[in-house]
């Protein structure tokens, strides 16, 4: 059954995403994931987060796969980590650490909230609808698809929203390359659109100067910015193309609902996100 007719596609693509995204973020917002993925013997928080990411893919995917797949670092970044977080632990290993670090994060955040009605309704309608869209051309979706649900119904919780989330990402991706726009330069694009100069941007700011500035150069010579803070009118649009287009993209798991079941799970996360982004 498709979702609700007054509600625009795009528009609930866009409003699913505010509700999951604090979700799918546990592992870079909070504390507890990270514990985990340090108790298994990494000292670096880069590894962690590659190791966490990318063990579906599992430990034979060589870093240019991986580099391909995540699309947004600079040359060389995966390569200082994939695949040498493997000698450190296995993919299962840290799957099974990053799924105990969220749960223990929404447990501590949302205290007895996690054994309401309400949750229970989040994580059965959110389960549904990630698992059900379909995995072609969703590489790293369809990877994290591949591993079993986790037993546990909190912990399942942050799978089906990484799910979400990486199903999503699969299809920003496509959103920006349709559009000519690269994975650093996407980084240049999001730091004018939250009003961030682009060398202060997190994901950017460590480059090095020189490729910082060739990132900058190149959308000037192309007409997309002004400046290091400023769109052209034709950069705002192609800045508003790839939001619209990676939200088009993003509907197919709320289709698995129908329409009552699209306000229902609304309904259920508005809560359990207020809470995370206060936390």
């Amino acid at each position: 059954m498709q979702p609700p007719t007054h509600r625009a596609g795009s528009q609930l693509a866009r409003r699913m995403f505010e509700l999951v995204e604090p979700i799918g973020v546990l592992p870079y917002a909070a504390d507890e994931p990270n514990d985990t993925m340090f108790a298994l013997g990494f000292t670096d928080y880069w590894d962690t987060y590659f190791a966490g990411r990318a063990a579906p893919l599992g430990s034979s995917t060589p870093a240019e796969v991986v580099h391909a797949l995540f699309y947004s670092f600079a040359p060389g970044e995966v390569a200082r980590h994939i695949p040498t977080v493997w000698t450190t632990t296995t993919p299962e290993a840290a799957i099974a650490a990053r799924l105990e670090g969220c749960a223990r994060a929404l447990h501590r955040i949302l205290g007895d909230d996690v054994h309401s009605r309400g949750f229970a309704r989040a994580i059965d309608l959110l389960t549904t609808a990630a698992t059900s869209a379909p995995p072609e051309g969703r590489p790293l979706y369809a990877a994290l698809r591949a591993l079993p649900l986790p037993a546990d119904p909190v912990a399942r919780l942050f799978h089906s929203a990484s799910l979400v989330r990486e199903h999503r990402g699969d299809g920003h991706i496509v959103a920006l390359m349709a559009e000519g726009i690269g994975g650093l330069e996407s980084h240049v694009l999001a730091a004018l659109d939250a009003g961030i100069p682009t060398r202060s941007f997190g994901r950017i700011h460590h480059l090095p100067p020189e490729l910082l500035t060739d990132l900058i150069t190149g959308l000037k010579t192309r007409g997309l910015i002004q400046d290091e803070t400023t769109f052209t009118a034709a950069g705002r649009q192609v800045k508003a193309r790839v939001e619209s287009l990676t939200d088009e993209l993003a509907l197919a798991p709320y289709q698995a609902l129908g329409c009552g079941e699209v306000d229902e799970l609304i309904a259920a996360l508005e809560p359990i996100a207020r809470r995370l982004n206060a936390a």
